[in-house]
């Protein structure tokens, strides 16, 4: 019989049980369910709800379910539907009657949204940790390539010379606002719901704020219907995450392109690239592309989870099951993704003279030139209009820009001196850009 059967004539249909089970994926919060669970029996105890000697028993008993449950000696039932009445179903075995006084003034509403949160919680926590360890690895690569000159690129299309450095740095910012993000989410997350009830509260004198406290928690949930039936915490979790992905997949995509032979900007380490079972010569990015692929799952999973969660009424539905497995696959496949991504990176070899052979190709230093000329007195369109023509000329003779003779600078315009030769160096061209923010070395330096 069911925990909750007493109204019913019938037992559950063999299909009911299997659909309606979840057991084979919220067992994993095993540990904040007896957490939460000795917590809320700790405070029936000392609030005199249920005796004192029977709450030290309780709490007693969870933890050798805890130790016995990691020891691998329990077997979960699909009969017990889900991690909290497999738990509770135990405790009742072991010590009879006083185990069911367990669940007094609480609803399996209120206890999963409680589970959700601390397991949400340390999740945040391991996906920090494994963020700020890409954020370092991000660091000592551009420590190591700081002078590292590369073309950068808008519309795929070389633009202007910068550095490999500044270039890492970019993804450095990203991800640090990734991890501000989740330390704002862990935050709002980390309240409990504990003692909403079903839906309304419950009529015994909880001391919410007591277990809060144990739990480490920040405080409580100040509207029980909202407590119970809102999921917002785990579809934020689920966002972020998406923003970790998206940031990776971007930096994926160019590693791709990087270690490509059209680029060969960079070498993935052997350990970290895969062969072809037909042809003999490839090295495939196979991390990278994994990464960038995974992107579009954890996506699925936070559409998935708004989806489910978009006409529900108040309070707490059946449908909310589905959050688990949508928030468990996003975490996971981000803390599968970030530790092999930052190994990945972290054993890269940099190409630094095809970097800067790249850049002296494809006039990045055209904005130079043309700067050239405003700064000894040519309005910028007119000189935007010079260094085009110079551009379509040096196209048409196959040569760069800093190959042309001072003659031929000055038949496009006399402003033209040798120190244009200056100008329009890699060097002069990146380390210029010396203002807040910018790809100058010393601003770089600034940055690390």
């Amino acid at each position: 019989m069911k925990l909750w059967g007493g109204r019913f004539s019938k037992e559950t249909d063999s299909l009911v049980d299997d659909f309606n089970s979840s057991i084979r994926f919220d067992a994993r919060m095993y540990r904040q369910d007896i957490e939460g669970s000795i917590a809320h029996a700790t405070m029936l105890g000392k609030q005199e709800i249920i005796p004192y000697e029977n709450s030290v028993l309780i709490v007693k008993t969870l933890n050798e379910i805890l130790a016995d449950i990691e020891d691998g000696k329990v077997e979960f039932s699909v009969d017990a539907e889900d991690i909290h009445m497999n738990v509770e179903k135990l405790l009742i075995e072991r010590i009879g009657d006083v185990g069911k006084q367990l669940h007094t003034g609480r609803s399996r509403n209120d206890q999963v949204a409680l589970d959700l949160r601390l397991y949400l919680r340390e999740q945040c926590d391991d996906i920090c940790d494994m963020l700020m360890e890409l954020t370092k690895t991000l660091k000592a690569l551009a420590s190591k390539n700081i002078s590292v000159i590369m073309p950068g690129y808008t519309h795929l299309q070389k633009a202007q010379p910068i550095l490999f450095s500044h270039h890492l740095l970019a993804y450095l910012e990203m991800y640090r606002r990734d991890i501000s993000r989740l330390r704002e989410c862990r935050e709002r997350l980390n309240i409990s719901p504990l003692g909403s009830g079903a839906l309304a509260g419950t009529t015994y004198p909880l001391d919410r704020e007591y277990v809060a406290e144990m739990l480490n928690m920040d405080g409580v949930t100040v509207n029980s219907l909202d407590g119970v039936s809102d999921r917002d915490f785990a579809i934020e979790v689920c966002f972020v995450m998406s923003m970790i992905m998206m940031h990776t997949s971007r930096f994926a995509e160019e590693i791709i392109l990087w270690s490509s032979n059209e680029f060969g900007f960079v070498e993935l380490d052997d350990a970290f690239s895969t062969g072809s079972s037909i042809m003999p010569q490839k090295k495939n990015p196979d991390v990278a592309e994994l990464a960038r692929g995974k992107t579009g799952r954890v996506y699925g999973d936070l559409i998935a989870l708004l989806t489910v969660m978009k006409g529900l009424p108040l309070a707490y539905n059946k449908d909310m099951q589905e959050d688990k497995e949508q928030v468990f696959d996003a975490v996971d496949t981000v803390k599968m993704t970030l530790p092999v991504f930052t190994k990945m990176l972290d054993t890269m070899t940099v190409n630094s003279e095809t970097m800067r052979n790249a850049a002296l190709k494809g006039f990045t230093n055209a904005t130079d030139a043309a700067d050239y000329l405003v700064k000894n007195g040519m309005p910028f369109r007119d000189a935007h209009k010079v260094i085009g023509e110079i551009v379509a000329y040096c196209i048409k003779s196959n040569k760069a820009i800093e190959d042309m003779s001072i003659g031929e600078f000055k038949s496009f315009s006399e402003l033209f001196e040798n120190d244009i030769y200056e100008a329009v160096s890699l060097e002069n061209c990146v380390n210029l850009r010396d203002v807040t923010g910018g790809t100058a070395t010393n601003q770089v330096k600034q940055q690390l």
